[in-house]
């Protein structure tokens, strides 16, 4: 088969790219390991920044997220003493908006679905040939038959596990990463939020956040050790935790019940230089991890998506030098965006083998963060996202 871009990666980054790209008039398909059920039961982050709605909006599938998003003009911060509220509208003139990945990936699928556009899945063993000439091809097996797509350009959004990034030869590639020595335990419960925003609570015993799906679907996080594993954890356990990093105000609120989905994430910080070899593109966490702290993964992903499906469109007009600049252009805003998570949290989160001096600096943050509205505008700017 021959399409002008073949797409590595059927996760919101390859959909929302091969449906830029068919609004433009492009052709693409996209090639997925997993199947739709699978790739749809992900449980993922929610929050998206502005610019990400917008692009939404542009591909044609702001309908639902305009109608059941929940918009939130701010976030609490509680820590060290200190309660800071951060007023994104005020501060930045702009908000973020509460919809789970895994309905923007439904939204994707049912416009691509109705457009006609090919996604494949259950695409197995791909491989990717000769991106460092003028004609690179994709092969993969389906349904025990090898299969070939011949293409113009090829997109690597398969994650970091994925078989992009390392088709890029080693003496090509920087990689920087920094692991940190704990993960976050979440739990998915059909209760109320803990309040209309965000919460992110620093503790000595650790780190949590309060978040949301919706109105009546929570979805809360602690801090713990790498070597704890979910079933250790009881509800009761996580529940009685929670109440213990929260300030007693916001513990006696807090609606608790059965857990629906509980699992752990270790956290890292990860980016691969450069994003781009000869007709090879990469975006998302095929070339960058971010702790979810900032809650940038997926608007991250959505940034190179963008540029890329802007220099795809613009080569497919006669232009040569956007798809020459995507990977400087990309790896700008990553490394911001990659400040940003890493700043968020050494402050929140408990690093004991740093000994006390970390844990005053933190304090010390917090203080500074409560009685400046530069320093609380700046973390707006990044919340709310740096613009494309």
């Amino acid at each position: 088969m021959r399409h002008q871009v073949c797409i590595i990666g059927g996760g919101p980054s390859g959909l929302l790219l091969a449906l830029l790209l068919r609004r433009a008039g492009v052709d693409a398909v996209v090639l997925e390991l997993r199947t739709r059920d699978h790739v749809l039961s992900r449980i993922r982050a929610g929050v998206l920044e502005q610019g990400l709605c917008d692009i939404l909006r542009k591909a044609g599938i702001g309908a639902r997220l305009d109608s059941e998003g929940l918009v939130h003009d701010g976030t609490l911060i509680v820590s060290h003493g200190r309660r800071v509220h951060v007023d994104f509208r005020a501060l930045a003139g702009a908000t973020v908006t509460i919809y789970g990945q895994t309905e923007v990936t439904r939204d994707l699928y049912a416009e691509l679905d109705r457009l006609g556009a090919p996604v494949i899945h259950e695409a197995q063993g791909v491989k990717i040939h000769g991106v460092d000439g003028d004609a690179p091809h994709v092969t993969f097996t389906l349904n025990g038959a090898e299969q070939r797509v011949d293409c113009d350009y090829v997109a690597g959004c398969d994650g970091f596990h994925g078989v992009s990034r390392r088709t890029i030869p080693e003496r090509l590639r920087q990689q920087f990463e920094h692991v940190y020595p704990f993960g976050w335990l979440g739990i998915l419960s059909r209760t109320a939020p803990l309040q209309e925003e965000l919460v992110y609570a620093g503790h000595e015993r650790g780190f949590a956040l309060c978040s949301m799906r919706n109105a009546r679907l929570s979805r809360h996080y602690l801090q713990v050790p790498l070597t704890d594993s979910p079933e250790e954890w009881s509800d009761e356990a996580f529940w009685a935790e929670l109440r213990r990093r929260l300030p007693p105000d916001l513990a006696e609120v807090l609606e608790t019940g059965p857990s629906i989905e509980k699992s752990i994430a270790p956290l890292r910080s990860f980016i691969s230089e450069p994003m781009s070899w000869g007709r090879l593109f990469l975006a998302g966490d095929a070339s960058h991890i971010v702790p979810p702290t900032g809650a940038k993964g997926l608007n991250l992903a959505a940034s190179d998506v963008w540029y890329l499906s802007q220099a795809l469109i613009a080569r497919h007009a006669g232009e040569e030098e956007p798809l020459k600049a995507y990977s400087a252009r990309a790896l700008a805003r990553v490394w911001k965006a990659s400040r940003f998570s890493w700043s968020m949290t050494r402050l929140l989160h408990s690093f004991p083998a740093e000994g006390p001096f970390l844990a005053r600096m933190q304090g010390a943050e917090l203080e500074y963060l409560a009685g400046s509205r530069a320093a609380q505008t700046a973390l707006a700017e990044n919340y709310v996202g740096l613009p494309y």
